[in-house]
């Protein structure tokens, strides 16, 4: 397909969705809408199978994507991040869940192992359990660990599975996550309402009695210092589009060169997201680095474009023949979701929405997390105080929430169930 109209078209279809999901407040949120028309498009052959290849943003994705994720550590403050470790044990009970409801599932509708099972190279319930388990709650890693273990038995419609899931699990994921965030974002907006109510009462209860001399009003404002704008401590030739995205590019190759050292023990992603708190913290960084730039624009219309990817791989007859265990999984895994984060969330103190919509970070993950944080702030706030007072209580959870979930718990669970596959 002709790069240029590869290009405009993706352009047209994120224009579209962005536009359906102001005019209905974020109810039907611009991922959700975005992967609809894609999934059709894909379906129907109305786009070609290379239309996000053609465009060229599936490459810059690939380059940018850390980038945004320092961006992301620089966003949140070393104090909010130590206070994420609540986050990340709701984020491990949902993959927990996830496990345990596909399980049930496995044995009440495919009756457990099956021994002989394999003499005609066929595969059994419980390896749809491994493979499902890996892809609910996790993303591309988790498929492929999934796949090489599929496929190196022989199970090509187990290695097809989690790919479907993968494809489709975000036309779920997007919108429960943004209408259950949609009610943790009213939610906040009462209790910052209630709480400048109390202060307006305390303000005027504390009033000067009529007649008594006003305090100068320019005493205060006289020794006031001004504000200064924080713009870290890198030099004025480094705070300027290539030098920021210079100094940026350094960092995510410091997080690959640790990922590469320990093979991969040390996430890419992880240690970016770690370097960008860092450095914001020592104020190396200014908080979000990337902001002001020429180019954050397109950053993030091309790593959302790695959510889109997935879905030009989907065929009618996989999913004909796949649909039974595409609906367990999605069904059951959404169950386990709902149900231990609602619990381990209230033991830990997290209202109920919050804990949910953190254990629905595993069927979509990053930028998913920021979109739809970003979505319910707007669609809930009324002034822009408001919309970054809700978006600053919401999106460090989220963030945190995906990296728990599909980054680290789920690659680690699924590194070690999928060798029990064909077992």
């Amino acid at each position: 397909m002709n790069p240029v109209l590869a290009f405009v078209v993706v352009m047209a279809v994120w224009t579209v969705s962005d536009l359906v999901a102001k005019k209905t407040k974020s109810i039907l949120s611009s991922l959700f809408v975005a992967s609809l028309i894609f999934l059709v498009g894909f379906l129907t052959n109305v786009f070609p199978d290379d239309l996000l290849s053609a465009s060229s943003l599936l490459a810059l994705a690939g380059v940018v994507v850390g980038f945004i994720i320092v961006h992301l550590g620089t966003m949140i403050s070393l104090d909010d991040f130590k206070k994420q470790w609540r986050t990340l044990l709701i984020g491990v009970a949902a993959v927990v869940g996830i496990g345990v409801s596909l399980l049930v599932a496995g044995l009440i509708f495919g009756g457990g192992h099956q021994p002989g099972a394999y003499d005609a190279v066929a595969s059994q319930p419980l390896d749809y359990v491994i493979a499902g388990v890996g892809a609910v709650s996790g993303g591309t890693i988790s498929v492929l660990i999934i796949q090489e273990a599929a496929l190196g038995v022989g199970l090509t419609s187990v290695a097809i599975f989690p790919v479907l899931i993968v494809a489709l699990q975000g036309l779920i994921g997007f919108p429960l996550s943004s209408v259950i965030l949609r009610r943790e974002a009213a939610r906040i907006k009462a209790e910052l309402r209630a709480a400048k109510l109390v202060e307006v009462t305390a303000n005027v209860a504390g009033a000067p009695a009529a007649g008594a001399i006003p305090a100068d009003p320019t005493a205060a404002s006289d020794e006031a210092a001004p504000v200064e704008p924080d713009v870290g401590r890198l030099p004025a030739a480094l705070r300027t589009t290539p030098g920021t995205l210079m100094v940026v590019g350094l960092t995510v190759l410091v997080a690959i060169g640790a990922n590469n050292l320990t093979d991969g023990v040390l996430n890419t992603f992880v240690v970016a997201l770690i370097l960008g708190i860092t450095l914001r913290t020592t104020r190396v960084f200014k908080a979000s680095v990337l902001a002001g730039i020429d180019s954050l624009g397109l950053m993030m219309l091309a790593i959302l474009i790695l959510v889109f990817g997935p879905l030009a791989t989907v065929q009618l007859s996989d999913l004909a023949s796949l649909a039974g265990p595409l609906a367990l999984a999605f069904v059951f895994g959404i169950a386990g979701i709902v149900g231990f984060t609602m619990v381990v969330g209230k033991l830990l103190g997290y209202s109920v929405p919050m804990s949910i919509a953190i254990g629905l970070t595993s069927l979509f993950g990053f930028p998913g997390t920021m979109i739809l944080s970003q979505e319910a702030a707007r669609g809930a706030g009324e002034t822009p105080e408001e919309v970054a007072a809700i978006e600053g209580q919401i999106l460090p959870k989220m963030i945190v929430a995906g990296f728990s979930t599909v980054t680290i718990t789920s690659v680690i669970v699924t590194s070690v169930i999928a060798g029990h596959i064909g077992g």
